[in-house]
């Protein structure tokens, strides 16, 4: 059973990575499954340290968009946005060129936050980078009447 209450295609996620942060570190989205999601990034001069190595950070931008990015599926997305509120990383392995591998499964999907596992791979399968992100659940802009009171 799908945990999507809005689920875009692979091809509608990558335009909306147009001219984002996204499209700065070759972050690809690859696969959508029922309760998971999954993405790539590159490991080159934009996400590396200065020794060569994967940057911790790039690691966070992978996790933090897949998991605002899955939030975002799972709300009504006329109603709702997700942003990120919390995120935490521990680098396992280094990693030195090609591409790393994101999967993102939910820990829990409440009504006002959500808590998401990313576990991040090398090109060989190894485990590099586990996350966990918690997201803030919050109305879109104009789609409470009270909000619209202010204006």
């Amino acid at each position: 059973m799908s945990i999507w209450k809005n689920r875009p295609t692979l091809e509608q996620l990558r335009e909306m990575s147009r001219g984002t942060m996204d499209e700065s570190v070759d972050l690809r989205f690859e696969e959508i499954g029922d309760d998971y999601i999954k993405a790539s990034m590159a490991v080159d001069h934009r996400t590396m340290q200065p020794v060569q190595l994967l940057h911790g950070g790039a690691s966070c931008v992978l996790a933090e968009t897949l998991g605002s990015t899955a939030s975002n599926m799972c709300v009504d997305a006329e109603r709702k946005i997700c942003v990120g509120l919390e995120i935490n990383a521990n680098h396992l392995r280094g990693v030195g060129s090609g591409r790393v591998t994101a999967t993102a499964k939910p820990f829990h999907i409440g009504g006002r936050t959500h808590v998401w596992h990313i576990e991040i791979h090398d090109e060989e399968g190894r485990l590099t980078c586990v996350s966990r992100l918690t997201t803030a659940i919050l109305e879109r802009p104009g789609a409470n009447p009270i909000l619209r009171m202010r204006d």
